[in-house]
């Protein structure tokens, strides 16, 4: 077992908030220790690889990573013709490429990032025991370790609503520039989606965990639908899938021993809980809480409840509405299922969505 070692931050996970927190309390002039049990960054790829336009704003290098842009949306409401939402602009990323690029950034601001390590034990004193045999004993850990987060558990913030995805890359054959949802009361818990990559698309499906089994076989199905109408191939060239979590915002932030602790990203509960997006709840989140571990290691006793006080300001009430509509959603399956004028109300496509 090699000797303890200390630093001022530790990061588990380099996925984008992971990565962009590290950027943070690197130019802060901290020292940061950042891990990631994937073997290198982005791989495999668990995205759908979506992100909004607005998020430009947040990520310098987000142009430089677009496959292409998106235009609008088109949502398919059980069997019926697709409605489209005109103005909804966004990109298309390569994802592995994105994850690669920040963590090459963090590494140039003076992180320290490891792949191919994980936590093993975190320890009632706030040190971590890694995989690699080290023990580390930072001042402050961050959690980016996604919705089964490890460091969330260890401050009793535990995403408990999670929503399981699969998803397939198959040949695009016509011209997308539209994000393609399909809706259905098949669905529960979820959707399917077609976006579109150049000649490629990700076909995909969130649904709630315990129809976790059924996933294949309905998603296997919307492909084929897809495959007789001509707009995608039989071949698939790529398959991934995951958890999200769809159960809101925690707070962000506890104490373990002497360690001061903060969750960002998925770890933090920032996913919408209906459209599934976090890309930019991730990047957001990490910025910040790479701010606030500078900010509380410069003194500042109230730099835990500001981050938290931020990010309900940014993000809380988009997931609250969220929340509340996937609630509303999943009650008309006690009594029997959803119809169409249902599944609208709980899709942020239509008017009804956004209704007080």
């Amino acid at each position: 077992m090699t000797a303890s070692r200390a630093t001022d931050v530790l990061i588990v996970g380099l996925g984008p908030a992971g990565a962009c927190a590290a950027v943070e309390a690197a130019k802060a002039g901290l020292s940061v220790l950042a891990i990631e049990r994937k073997a290198s960054a982005g791989k495999p790829v668990q995205c759908a690889e979506f992100v909004p336009s607005p998020m430009g704003m947040e990520v310098d290098n987000l142009a430089a990573n677009s496959l292409q842009p998106i235009t609008s949306m088109v949502t398919f409401v059980e069997q019926g013709p697709g409605e489209t939402v005109e103005q909804f602009p966004g990109l298309m990323i390569d994802r592995e490429q994105f994850d690669a690029q920040l963590a090459s950034a963090a590494v140039q601001a003076g992180a320290e990032c490891r792949f191919g390590i994980n936590v093993q034990a975190l320890n009632s004193d706030g040190s971590a025991q890694l995989s690699d045999g080290q023990a580390v004993k930072p001042r402050i850990l961050i959690g980016a370790d996604g919705p089964r987060s490890h460091v969330g558990e260890a401050i009793g913030q535990v995403n408990t609503k999670i929503a399981e995805t699969r998803q397939i890359t198959v040949p695009l054959h016509e011209q997308l520039a539209s994000t393609d949802i399909f809706l259905s009361a098949a669905f529960p818990g979820g959707y399917g989606w077609l976006f579109p990559k150049g000649n490629q698309a990700n076909l995909g499906m969130g649904l709630k965990p315990e129809l976790k089994h059924e996933l294949k076989p309905l998603l296997a199905e919307l492909h084929q639908t897809l495959v007789d109408a001509g707009r995608v191939g039989e071949t698939i060239s790529a398959h991934t899938g995951g958890a999200i979590p769809v159960g809101g915002m925690l707070k962000p932030f506890g104490q373990v021993g002497d360690v001061h602790v903060l969750l960002a990203g998925d770890a933090a509960g920032l996913t919408n809980p209906v459209t599934g997006a976090g890309i930019n709840a991730a990047v957001l989140s990490g910025r910040r809480a790479g701010q606030c571990a500078a900010d509380l290691l410069a003194g500042n006793a109230n730099a835990q409840q500001d981050y938290a006080e931020e990010l309900e300001d940014l993000l809380k009430p988009s997931l609250d509405r969220a929340l509340a509509r996937r609630r509303t959603l999943l009650e008309h399956y006690v009594e029997g299922s959803p119809n169409a004028r249902d599944l609208r109300a709980s899709w942020i496509a239509y008017p009804e969505y956004w209704a007080a």
